[in-house]
């Protein structure tokens, strides 16, 4: 795993074991296999062993073991999750990958939400532990565009969380300073779709002060080293942490496992990338600048007793967004609010100084809170199709702070300590009850088995009215002089004869020299630590004056005024402690967790240095001891050391009997059963359940393992055999293969060089393969429409079959089309079809082609009634071309030029002897008649819009479509016997 360490960048790779039979070399990799499993010595022995071949992880049943190497190991690429992805748990070797993977798929197969949690303590690797995990679905997850932005999200919330919530301690460079549970979200698909954060009591008092040795939360150190030189300008800051007061109290503003100038570049990548606007990293960068200048504000005392401030404060408050002179009489002076007046109350020195680091942790925590519920709104599932939807199911990440023991003990210790009580409790539990529902749904019976149960630990924490935390919110609520120590005297009185509480005043002699006067000691599952009670009330309370929530409800930054509500001035109910709060969070935690199936990873730090290589024993078997391990332990082998599926079983060791050996075919249950008897195992040395089998004892099953080897041995010579004669097999393929190969491209190059010659022998392979790739292209690329002239160009010996198929092609799809035409569309297309052939010469022709032509374009037919075409025209008289209105009527055999109904000329078709056109586009037209026909009076010349259309109709009715004639009238005038060209001349111009 990469951590974090002195020795980070050291490069080591990792030869993880395979099998069961590396057990003599590095210990066992499932403690269940210990023989002495009750032995403490015994455990801790084959955590050495394989520490030092840096195999890092070992299971407990499904609980995963990890040792912090302090060093990077080879053992996190991209083909180390390949080996895990999708391989059952129990197939490799204990890995991180390995309970990601079992999760993940117990989630899709199953459908239940699921939890892993991470626990130890500071600096054993849990945030980087459930980076790993993070980052293990990040890459084996099925991913589309929207599902990518989400992993990104996801994984960039990690170094936001750290610059905000993590610090440099005693214990850890990159402690986290705050619980973290997030639910990762995935869709029916198995991606993942969402994500949401629960935090847990941000240790604000670390904004204010610092352990010697100890920093800060890293963002103000990243901010100073990394940030650009006009960002600092803006917010007043020098980049020098040692100018801060709030900064130079643990007296080590560098770390040299830390490059806050890199990490700050991260920080502000992530910011991008979780969907935080330019404006709003702004302002929250002006929040974090404020704390820095509130630290530096110092106060000086006036004649009367009161105080004032002694610094520049017009950059902070433009931090703050609040008016100067409001933040200066806001640090000065407190509200008291009378049923009568209001009253401004002046400060002293220590006053003041007090509600200063107030405004500092509260500023800090709310806008740490105002984070986390920004990258819960940036994680939302949201469905775009069904927005009210819900995910499929969910992985829970709990990655919490791990017992904390230091020389002094405050308020912060004895919330993390009832936080890892309970925990243990609910691990302890649920433990049992996953134990036990294995037994019981393999029909297996089950043997109770003896554990220290912390209950009364948990009662003694939290029990209404009479748990310490009820004690200190009753004495931070009553009025009076309360106070640390009066808080110290009531637990003595209300707690004082429980067994796992201890104070100076109650132990006896031996006992009360380890225990100060101001100190009260709880025996913890995990040890005893003792708290002193200086600061309890404070930090239990951890409220602002009055007048501090005034200001910051009338701030200018739009953080702030979603941190400070100004519902909170009208609320007449006093806030939850923090105690309380931080219950209630737990509360919920718990019930979260019971309703998900857990999985466990316990980490665990190897020494206090922070060196790769040393094993601290007395470290580590505190370690064990708190985080419950032998405990686990002892409850997986409270019956069956192993337990596994029959068909991993059988497939493993089918090879020691001959009934079951190369396959068995019957059932799994009798398979198992047939191979154990024949293996010689004792009733009492395993049970068969419904599809398990379980084993009593690890000698058992290293005595299986030790057959298997022998086995293994003994076909040596004859696998050596088979595989020389199969290896000879596969070579001899391989040459015919080849020769097969060097025969075909010689045969291929020698009718490429006769490609132009008569088909041959020699050039019969080459044209065939030019002949089927021809076709083959031919096939993908045929022209789609009958308007489509495209054709593959033909090799030259498949030039004349080309043109067959092409016109092939083009007769078949003309077939297509009009097979598919309905008859009013063929009529249609038959009479377009004449015009183009009569009209082709014509100007008009062509804007007229898009416009179908009508039956009628008279409003009302007269009779007869079996016309077939009507249209409006004009005729132009024979002396002196004086135009009249006529309409054009054509019938089955006959034209007629009627006027409103009135019939003015009838015009057999036998008589018509041609149409004459012009190739102008001015729409006349001439019918020419036989002159010796009295009753027509030689020709007619009309005029309409429509000519092309009335022609076509007229020359197909009158079968005349040949006998039509575009003509230039400006040359051909003179041929009309009936028209007098000086006239017709005169009309035309």
């Amino acid at each position: 795993m990469r951590y974090r360490a002195m020795a980070a960048g050291e490069g080591v790779r990792v030869i993880m074991e395979t099998a069961l039979t590396a057990r003599d070399r590095v210990g066992v990799q499932d403690f269940v296999l210990l023989e002495n499993y009750t032995s403490e010595a015994a455990f801790i022995e084959n955590l050495r062993k394989r520490f030092k071949e840096n195999l890092i992880y070992t299971y407990i049943g499904s609980v995963l073991v990890s040792v912090n190497p302090y060093k990077e190991l080879e053992i996190y690429s991209k083909p180390h999750m390949d080996r895990y992805h999708g391989v059952s748990f129990y197939e490799v070797s204990p890995h991180i990958y390995a309970i990601s993977d079992n999760v993940y798929r117990s989630m899709r197969t199953e459908g239940r939400d699921q939890c892993i949690l991470i626990s130890g303590e500071s600096g054993a690797g849990k945030t980087e532990a459930s980076k790993k995990i993070l980052q293990y679905y990040a890459m084996t997850c099925p991913a589309s565009e929207q599902v990518q932005k989400v992993k990104d999200r996801l994984l960039q919330s990690n170094p936001v969380l750290e610059a905000f919530g993590n610090a440099k301690t005693l214990r850890n460079d990159n402690s986290s300073r705050f619980g973290k549970y997030m639910d990762i979200q995935f869709d029916f698909k198995g991606a993942p779709v969402g994500g949401h954060i629960l935090s847990f009591l941000l240790e604000n008092s670390r904004v204010v002060h610092q352990n010697h040795g100890e920093r800060n939360f890293h963002i103000f150190y990243q901010m100073i080293e990394g940030g650009e030189e006009e960002l600092l300008q803006r917010r007043g800051l020098e980049r020098n942490p040692q100018q801060y007061h709030y900064l130079v109290k643990g007296k080590c503003p560098r770390v040299s496992s830390l490059n806050d100038r890199d990490d700050w570049k991260a920080v502000r990548k992530a910011l991008s990338v979780i969907g935080i606007s330019d404006e709003e990293v702004e302002e929250l960068l002006n929040i974090i600048a404020s704390v820095l200048h509130l630290g530096n504000v110092q106060f000086g005392m006036e004649d009367s007793g009161g105080v004032y401030i002694t610094t520049e404060t017009q950059i902070m408050s433009q931090l703050l967004g609040v008016e100067g002179t409001l933040l200066n009489e806001a640090l000065t002076y407190r509200k008291i609010i009378t049923k009568e007046e209001e009253l401004m109350s002046p400060l002293n020195l220590e006053q003041a100084a007090s509600a200063r680091d107030a405004l500092s942790k509260a500023v800090y925590g709310r806008a740490f809170t105002w984070l986390i519920n920004k990258l819960n709104m940036s994680l939302a599932f949201r469905d775009p199709v069904y927005p009210t939807g819900r995910c499929a199911a969910a992985i829970g990440l709990l990655d919490i702070y791990g017992f904390e023991v230091f020389q002094h003990n405050s308020f912060e210790q004895f919330c993390i300590n009832y936080c890892n009580e309970k925990l243990q409790q609910l691990v302890i539990e649920l433990t049992l009850k996953q134990e036990q529902d294995d037994y019981v749904a393999e029909g297996v019976t089950w043997e109770p088995v003896q554990y220290f149960n912390n209950k009364s630990i948990c009662d003694l924490l939290e029990e209404k009215f009479k748990g310490i935390i009820s004690v200190l919110d009753e004495e931070c609520l009553r009025p009076g002089d309360a106070s640390d120590i009066t808080f110290l005297e009531k637990l003595e009185v209300t707690v004082g004869d429980h067994p796992h509480f201890v104070t100076h005043k109650l132990a006896d002699g031996k006992t009360r020299k380890a225990i100060g006067r101001e100190e009260f000691r709880l025996l913890h599952y995990a040890g005893e630590v003792n708290y002193n009670v200086n600061g309890f009330l404070d930090k239990n309370n951890d409220l602002l004056y009055r007048n501090l929530k005034e200001m910051m409800c009338r701030s200018e930054n739009r953080i702030l005024t979603q941190c400070f509500e100004r519902d909170e001035l009208t609320d007449q109910k006093r806030p939850e402690t923090t105690a309380t709060q931080f219950k209630y969070s737990l509360a919920k935690l718990m019930e979260i967790l019971m309703s998900k199936e857990p999985s466990y990873v316990r980490c665990i730090k190897p020494n206090d240095a922070r060196q790769p290589g040393r094993f601290d024993e007395v470290l580590i078997r505190h370690q064990v001891k708190y985080l419950g391990l032998m405990q686990s332990l002892r409850i997986r082998r409270a019956g069956f050391a192993y337990r596994r599926r029959y068909e991993v079983f059988l497939q493993r060791y089918k090879s020691l009997c001959p009934e079951t050996w190369p396959n068995w075919q019957g059932q799994l249950a009798e398979g198992v059963a047939t191979l154990v008897r024949h293996l010689g195992y004792q009733p009492e040395e395993y049970k068969l359940g419904r599809s398990k089998i379980f084993i009593r004892l690890p000698k058992t099953l290293f005595a299986t393992e030790d057959a298997l080897e022998v086995r293994k041995q003994s076909i040596g010579e004859r696998l050596i055999t088979i595989q020389s004669w199969w290896r000879g097999v596969v070579d001899r393929r391989k040459a015919r293969v080849r020769k097969q190969a060097a025969d075909t491209i010689r045969r291929f190059i020698k009718g490429f060089i006769l490609r132009e010659q008569p088909r041959c022998p020699e050039n019969e392979y080459f044209l065939a393969i030019v002949r089927h790739t021809f076709l083959t292209n031919l096939r993908k690329n045929l022209p789609r429409t009958v308007l489509d002239k495209s054709w593959p160009r033909p090799p030259l010996a498949l030039t004349e079959a080309s043109e067959h198929l092409r016109k092939l092609c083009m007769q078949n799809m003309v077939w297509s089309y009009c097979r598919r035409i309905q008859p009013e569309w063929r009529n249609q297309m038959e009479q377009k079809v004449v015009a183009s052939e009569i009209f082709k010469d014509k100007d008009s022709y062509a804007q007229s082609v898009p416009r179908l032509f009508v039956s009628f374009r008279v409003s009302s037919p007269p009779v007869p009634c079996d016309l077939q075409y009507g249209v409006a025209v004009t005729k132009y008289d024979r002396r002196g071309y004086r135009p009249r209105q006529r309409q054009l009527l054509l019938g089955p055999a006959f034209a007629v030029i009627v006027e409103e109904a009135k019939l003015k000329q009838h015009i057999d078709y036998e008589t018509l002897i041609g149409i004459s056109v012009s190739s102008l586009s001015d729409g006349i037209f001439v019918l020419h008649l036989p002159y010796e026909e009295k009753k027509q009076k030689g020709d007619v010349v009309l005029q309409t819009e429509h000519v092309i259309e009335a022609v076509t109709k007229l020359a197909i009715s009158a079968d005349k479509v040949h006998s039509v004639n575009v003509i230039n009238w400006i040359c051909r005038f003179s041929s009309f016997h009936s028209i007098n060209f000086p006239d017709m001349l005169l009309f035309l111009h």
